[in-house]
C-alpha cells in the first residue's frame, strides 16, 4: 500500500506540474482514470508469486479498462477548451499561490482518494485463495456498470455534438431512465471490483472505498455540481428531474 501511495504521488505531481506549465489544472481529470491504472499495475507486479493468478489478471484488466477509457474520453471532451469552471472559481478563491492551492486542495486530495477508493484493488491483488462464484459476480456487476458508463458517455457526447440540442435536456436512450447513467455505472464498477475482493474477511474490510466512491457521485462533486444551475442553462430541466430517477435507473415517472 505505500509503494502504490508513492505510485499515486508522483503520477499526480507529473500531472501538477503538466497543468501548471500550460496554465489549465483539469488535466488532473485524465490523471484520475489514469492513476487506478498505475495502482493497477503496481500492485500487479508487486503481489507476483504472493495473490491469486487468475484475480489479479481480471482485476488489472477490468482497472485497466475502466481507467484508460475513462481518461481518453475526458481527454477528447477537453481538448481545445480552457479551464474547467469549478477550477476556475476554486483558484480565484486562494490566498496568494494559485498553484500550490490547486497541488494541495485539488491534485492531493484526488491522490488521497485514488488510493482510499483503489483499496478493493490492492488487496484483492494479495488473496490467496482461488477465486469463487462471488468474484463472477463482481465481475457482471462490473460489466453492467461497464455499460451504463461508457454508452451514456457516448449518447451524451452525441447529443452534444448535434447543434439541433443547444439547450435542450437529454432524455434520450439511459438518460430516459437516470440522469446520470455514467455515474451510476462508474458506481456499479467499484462495487463490482469490491465484490471481487470481498471473498476473504480483508476484502470484505475495504466496504468504505466502493460507499465513499457512490457518495462522492451522487452527493459531493458528482451529481450535486453537475445539476447545479441546471435549471437556468436548459429550460425543461425541471419537468426532468420530476420524471426521471436521480441515480438507479427507473422507468419514467408519469404525472398524473
Amino acid at each position: 500500500m505505500a509503494i502504490t501511495g508513492v505510485a499515486v504521488l508522483a503520477l499526480v505531481l507529473v500531472i501538477w506540474l503538466i497543468g501548471k506549465s500550460i496554465g489549465r489544472y483539469n488535466v488532473i481529470d485524465v490523471g484520475w482514470g489514469l492513476g487506478f491504472v498505475v495502482i493497477a499495475w503496481v500492485d500487479l507486479g508487486w503481489s507476483a508469486g504472493h495473490g491469486d493468478t487468475v484475480r489479479r489478471t481480471v482485476v488489472t484488466v477490468l482497472v485497466s479498462v475502466w481507467g484508460l477509457r475513462l481518461a481518453t474520453y475526458i481527454g477528447l471532451r477537453s481538448r481545445g477548451r480552457g479551464e474547467d469552471p469549478r477550477y476556475a472559481e476554486l483558484l480565484a478563491k486562494a490566498p496568494r499561490n494559485p498553484d500550490l492551492h490547486a497541488l494541495v486542495v485539488v491534485y492531493l486530495t484526488q491522490a488521497l482518494a485514488m488510493w482510499f477508493v483503489s483499496l478493493p484493488v490492492q488487496v484483492s491483488m494479495f488473496e490467496r485463495g482461488p477465486t469463487s462464484a462471488l468474484t463472477w459476480i463482481g465481475v457482471a456487476v462490473w460489466v453492467v456498470g461497464f455499460f451504463f458508463e461508457s454508452v451514456g458517455d457516448g449518447q451524451l457526447d452525441t447529443f452534444r455534438r448535434d447543434p439541433e440540442s443547444r439547450s435542450k435536456v437529454m432524455d434520450r436512450g439511459l438518460w430516459r431512465y437516470t440522469r446520470h447513467p455514467n455515474y451510476f455505472g462508474d458506481a456499479c464498477q467499484w462495487w463490482g471490483l469490491f465484490l471481487v475482493a470481498a471473498q476473504q474477511l480483508v476484502g470484505a474490510c475495504t466496504i468504505l472505498s466502493p460507499v465513499v466512491m457512490t457518495y462522492t457521485l451522487t452527493s459531493k462533486t458528482g451529481k450535486p455540481t453537475l445539476e447545479k444551475g441546471m435549471e437556468q442553462r436548459r429550460p425543461g430541466y425541471t419537468e426532468y428531474v420530476a420524471r426521471t430517477s436521480g441515480f438507479f435507473p427507473l422507468p419514467p415517472r408519469v404525472r398524473g
